[in-house]
């Protein structure tokens, strides 16, 4: 099910990236199967398995790369697969045989996607990383954080999943389309660096616009801004004002019975630390759900500052069915939604049955029966 049903993927596991975008394949419908590595890794976080999220809804076995009989195996899925997605340090599939050059050469339509941090070449291709330090390349975590403070680390989402995995997905949609016109497959270079700082592009125009300035914390949406802030309500928990154009300010002072011809011009630079010190005493005065009251569903641009444990039970979230039951775990379900295909429902992490997923890439009984799954 899905508008990817009948596309065939295989998956290096990885951390990250990697899994991220594979599991949004799956949920739209892909085929994956995940080549695990055999015997202990030292990738990122270990958790159990029933945790591991972003490992749902597709199949996996464990091979030793090292070896060549699970080389060949490898190379037999890569064969009949429509996309590939690897994780590694540049030269690692090459040194394991199943490089760019020997895939491509077996399966001329194949889409060879690569997420890596720094890219495959440049001078710091081969040195280790994490999201933190690819989005500190760009600008981006620079840019974010409050007046006088050392930058905030967005979480992983910047440079790992915005950066990384979302474009690595685009990237592969479009080489499977590629070939689908051409016969002609290509590799995708997906950098996580490269995909952070596409993602800096508005911010860059507003820069070289002069609406974006430095030092940080001192513009629209950087936390400068009075009317794009979050502030603290008198139960201790916040919500957040985003009213930007004129018409939504406008409405944001006439729901707080604030007269306009007492505040400066909503453009006034100056006069916006004054600004936010009137807002910041004035939503103090009342809890969380009182504000909700009276902003939600309004055109102020208004919401709460929900946690992780209170997302799912909003009325919004809920209507849309935003978040769901995965083998007992609550979490997001898939997202994009489509018209015209139903998403099938997922599957928790090492529930589908790795020999019904080889069986669609022809594998015999006999050669099932062979492996160690």
């Amino acid at each position: 099910m899905g508008p990817l049903a009948g596309v065939k993927i295989v998956e290096f596991t990885g951390i990250g990236p990697a899994p991220m975008a594979s599991m949004m394949l799956a949920d739209m419908g892909a085929t994956i199967i995940r080549i695990d590595r055999t015997g202990p890794a030292d990738l990122g976080v270990p958790m159990a398995e029933q945790f591991e999220f972003t490992k749902r809804s597709r199949a996996a076995i464990g091979l030793d790369l090292k070896k060549p009989d699970s080389v060949k195996l490898a190379l037999r899925l890569i064969d009949g697969a429509d996309a590939l997605i690897e994780g590694f340090r540049p030269g690692v599939m090459e040194r394991l045989g199943m490089g760019p050059d020997v895939c491509l050469k077996r399966n001329p339509k194949l889409a060879y996607g690569r997420v890596t941090g720094w890219g495959q070449e440049g001078p710091l291709a081969l040195a280790a990383g994490h999201d933190l330090n690819y989005i500190a390349l760009t600008g981006a975590l620079h840019a974010i954080g409050r007046a006088g403070q050392k930058p905030t680390p967005p979480l992983n989402l910047v440079g790992d999943y915005g950066g990384g995995a979302l474009y690595l997905v685009t990237g592969l949609l479009a080489a499977i389309i590629s070939a689908r016109a051409t016969g002609k497959g290509q590799v995708v270079d997906a950098a996580m660096v490269d995909g952070a700082l596409s993602l800096m592009t508005p911010i860059y125009a507003m820069k070289a616009g002069g609406r974006f300035t430095e030092p940080r914390g001192q513009n629209q949406l950087d936390s400068g801004s009075y009317f794009y802030e979050v502030y603290e309500c008198s139960d201790g928990q916040f919500i957040s004002i985003a009213s930007i154009e004129a018409k939504f300010h406008a409405e944001l002072l006439q729901r707080l019975e604030i007269d306009p011809a007492t505040m400066p011009p909503q453009w006034d630079k100056a006069k916006w630390p004054d600004n936010k010190e009137r807002l910041t005493a004035l939503f103090k005065t009342r809890t969380r759900d009182a504000w909700c009251a009276v902003l939600e569903g309004t055109d102020v641009c208004f919401a709460p500052v929900l946690s992780m444990d209170e997302a799912h039970a909003h009325p919004h979230n809920t209507a849309r069915a935003a978040f769901i039951d995965v083998g007992g775990m609550r979490q997001p379900a898939p997202a994009p939604r489509f018209c015209g295909t139903v998403l099938g429902q997922p599957k928790a992490p090492g529930t589908v049955d790795p020999r019904a997923t080889l069986k669609e890439w022809g594998l015999t009984a006999d050669e099932l029966g062979a492996l160690p799954i």
